[in-house]
């Protein structure tokens, strides 16, 4: 007994010692409620402060967590919460002259739903500013802070708030026969007439509602119709005089099958009539244009052609605001071949500054209009994110592959371009935490095509060891794997797994060609890529090649389905919001433009062999011998959850070891329905 007692003291020792020296442990899945999410930081006018947000996942609720309003000093002081309610804030906006920090919440207030409040800089609470009936979903300050622009969406005529003291719970449409209790009305029919009916998020799209640009003047607290349109408008932005307006709408006739909106510009007058300065053909692009520091010139985004639209990038435009020319692309981004966002113009009005996504990074570049020469402000690896200018100060998000996201400020050209971190959310527990390590890899595919990705493994990894791997394929398509914090890739590292993001063709970051070239081709390029790079970290000697899986959400489940009926060496695999027969998704999804013009109309004889070709992890559900878990929410209008039935019954009536789980997305509480065979099994 003593030797055992002394032993354990030597441990208890030990351990302390250690901890004192600053021992690091490994992630957990409970750190994901640790980790604060940082975004949409903002400059005061004067350049000393800068509000941003930060919310953090409710465990207790298991829901995503209120924001709230943070400042921090240009020079990295007096980081503090300045909002605090049971409702969230955000989208905190300087008033032009400096008195005043503008935000959004549902906090109540004299009128329901979101709404501006302000807060005077000199003290006091917060006050509500608006009494918006609509859905508010963004606003603008004039340039002499005495308006602001606002974006406000038709409010449903058809809601109806529950009475005082009705239930809170029942089933939809039958009446309650509680004492005390209001009768429940059975809910209306959805009418459906337009071509594009279903978006994520926002449910069914039905006609009459529209979002239109309204002025609100600060004093009076007036409200007024900026145009007279019957179209959807969105993306205000002032012209540096406060005496026009800038915004995007799409006017055409039929604008579910033309989705890409024009720039219009008004003059910021109510019931003021628009003038166009893009074509309807010009594909605008997502993002509020930007006006040059002396208002003659407009820069912009413009995305691809339909046929393109899930695979093209953002390509930056410029037009005279007076329309006295057409809108041209800057060939230096052209020339670039990357995609670009968040365009601000310099100073001078000389140049633009753009974010550019380029293998794996994200970095700002400097694009001299004149000259066309493009200069790059950082060297990758780098992610820079949201963007934000006022007069000397220049911030963004950043972080890296073991730092999470963060407010930086972005020191001037002059000085050699820098990121100096200013936020400190989440230091105390990063510091904690042993984390994997990240670095590039690259491998050719069978046509000879380079493919990059990114590969983690465990902190504990010894060189020259076999490890199990998981192969996590990002969504999409257009998007990339790169250096930013990954909860998923580092908790998968810290349970002893070398985890392996690949781009494949298809992704973002690579030129127009690499993204265009899986076009009404899927399953096939992308297959070919990413087994090139499972072969490659074999052949490295850090993947076991009998110890592999794959998986992903998305687009990355279409893929998984498409690797495990092309691949049968994965041990598991876990499909997200995948498809199976794609033709079935044909009306009941929302992405009826991409098929239409990417594919083709399933009457179409050519087009109905491209939906047999990619439907192949369903048609020949046969080939697949890997045990799989699928996954989809029940409302979900982006990928619907019947493609995760649809292959969950073929594996299953092949006998193939498989379980199905699906989620209510939109009612709290509830849990996931999973199959009766895994039940059985737990």
């Amino acid at each position: 007994m003593k030797r055992i007692l002394g032993g354990l003291i030597a441990v208890l020792a030990s351990v302390c010692i250690l901890t004192a020296q600053g021992a690091r442990r490994p992630l957990s899945l409970d750190d994901l409620g640790k980790i604060k999410d940082v975004r949409d930081p903002q400059c005061a006018p004067d350049g000393r402060t800068v509000a941003f947000v930060v919310s953090q996942i409710d465990v207790k609720e298991d829901k995503p967590g209120s924001g709230h309003v943070w400042t921090v000093g240009i020079d990295g002081q007096n980081e503090r919460q300045i909002t605090s309610s049971t409702d969230s804030e955000s989208s905190p906006r300087f008033s032009p002259d400096g008195k005043y920090l503008a935000f959004t919440s549902s906090r109540p207030g004299k009128a329901k739903g979101n709404q501006v409040w302000l807060l005077d800089r000199s003290g006091g609470e917060a006050s509500q500013l608006t009494e918006v009936k609509g859905r508010l979903q963004g606003y603008e300050w004039s340039p002499d802070s005495k308006r602001l622009a606002l974006t406000i969406g038709d409010p449903d005529p058809d809601a109806e708030e529950t009475p005082a003291g009705a239930a809170a719970g029942g089933d939809a449409g039958g009446a309650s026969t509680g004492s005390g209790q209001a009768a429940r009305k059975a809910p209306k029919p959805i009418v459906i007439d337009r071509y594009k009916y279903k978006q994520d998020v926002q449910g069914y799209l039905l006609s009459g509602r529209h979002t239109y640009v309204y002025l609100f003047d600060i004093a009076s607290k007036k409200l007024d119709r900026l145009t007279a349109g019957k179209a959807d408008e969105s993306s205000p932005s002032w012209s540096p005089d406060g005496t026009r307006i800038a915004f995007m709408s799409n006017r055409a006739p039929d604008p579910d099958r033309e989705p890409s909106s024009q720039l219009f510009v008004v003059d910021a007058k109510p019931g003021s009539s628009e003038t166009a300065l893009s074509p309807a053909t010009s594909r605008g692009g997502r993002g509020k244009a930007e006006w040059s520091p002396d208002g003659k010139w407009i820069a912009f985004l413009e995305g691809e052609d339909k046929k393109y639209a899930a695979y093209g990038m953002e390509h930056l435009a410029l037009v005279a605001s007076d329309g006295s020319s057409a809108p041209a692309r800057v060939k230096a981004t052209e020339d670039l071949d990357r995609g670009v966002s968040s365009p601000r113009f310099s100073e001078d009005g000389k140049s633009i500054v753009v974010l550019v996504t380029d293998d794996r990074s994200v970095y700002p570049a400097l694009v001299n209009v004149a000259t066309n020469r493009v200069t790059r402000l950082f060297q990758p690896p780098v992610v820079v994110s949201s963007p934000a200018m006022a007069g000397t100060c220049a911030v963004a998000l950043s972080g890296g592959d073991s730092k999470p996201t963060e407010v930086y400020k972005v020191d001037p050209l002059a000085t050699g371009h820098r990121l100096t971190q200013l936020s400190h959310q989440n230091d105390a527990v990063f510091a904690e935490l042993q984390l994997g390590t990240t670095e590039e890899v690259s491998a050719k595919s069978k046509d000879g095509t380079e493919v990059h990705g990114l590969l983690t493994r465990p902190a504990s990894y010894a060189a020259g060891t076999k490890i199990p791997m998981l192969l996590r394929i990002h969504g999409g398509p257009n998007s990339q794997d790169q250096h930013t914090f990954a909860f998923e890739r580092q908790w998968f590292a810290a349970n002893g797994y070398a985890v392996l993001a690949v781009n494949y063709r298809g992704s973002a970051g690579r030129g127009a060609t690499f993204s265009k070239a899986i076009a009404a081709d899927w399953g096939h390029y992308e297959v070919d890529d990413l087994q090139a790079m499972v072969d490659q970290v074999v052949k490295m000697g850090v993947a076991d090649p009998n110890k592999l899986g794959v998986g992903g959400w998305s687009y990355g489940g279409i893929l998984t389905d498409y690797m495990i009926a092309s691949d049968t060496r994965f041990k598991a695999a876990t499909s997200g919001a995948g498809t199976a027969f794609t033709v079935a998704f044909y009306g009941t999804d929302q992405y009826i433009i991409q098929y239409d013009y990417e594919i083709g109309p399933p009457w179409d004889a050519k087009a109905w062999e491209t939906y047999q070709k990619i439907s192949y992890p369903f048609l020949h559900a046969d080939r697949i011998k890997t045990p799989t878990l699928f996954l989809g929410g029940e409302r979900d209008f982006n990928v619907p959850v019947q493609g995760g039935q649809q292959m969950y019954q073929a594996l299953r009536s092949l006998n193939v070891d498989t379980y199905l789980a699906w989620y209510d997305t939109y009612i709290n509480g509830k849990k996931p329905v999973v199959s009766t065979a895994a039940q059985e099994k737990q």
